[in-house]
């Protein structure tokens, strides 16, 4: 019923840049929370950042003042802007949303999931 597809994810070299995207399509009514996690092998997924219906941002401490959420509601989609990135930024990014059907079903759905590699 409902899709997240990410995009942008890559190769950088530390310092540099990359913004991720993640949209949604499908039997939406409307979308609440919207959020960025990450895993590395072995490791639990962490939160990087969620943004609330109204805007609210809640930053993980990991990636304060170097990361940024945003989320654009008529498209459906949420950014993340990747900025000083670090070789420890390396991982499995996945979007997050809370999502309302028009068919009044809510649920949590998960993008596909999309690396970043920080490396020199």
């Amino acid at each position: 019923q409902v899709q997240l597809v990410q995009y942008g994810g890559g190769l950088v070299q530390p310092g540099g840049s990359l913004r991720l995207s993640c949209a949604a399509s499908g039997s939406i009514r409307s979308i609440h929370a919207m959020g960025w996690y990450r895993q590395v092998p072995e490791k639990e997924r962490e939160l990087v950042a969620t943004i609330s219906s109204d805007g609210n941002t809640n930053i993980g401490y990991s990636v304060r003042r170097r990361f940024t959420i945003s989320r654009d509601n008529a498209k459906n989609t949420v950014y993340l802007q990747m900025n000083s990135l670090k070789p420890e930024d390396t991982a499995g990014y996945y979007c997050n949303f809370g999502v309302l059907t028009t068919g009044w079903a809510r649920f949590t759905s998960w993008g596909q999931g999309i690396q970043v590699t920080v490396t020199s």
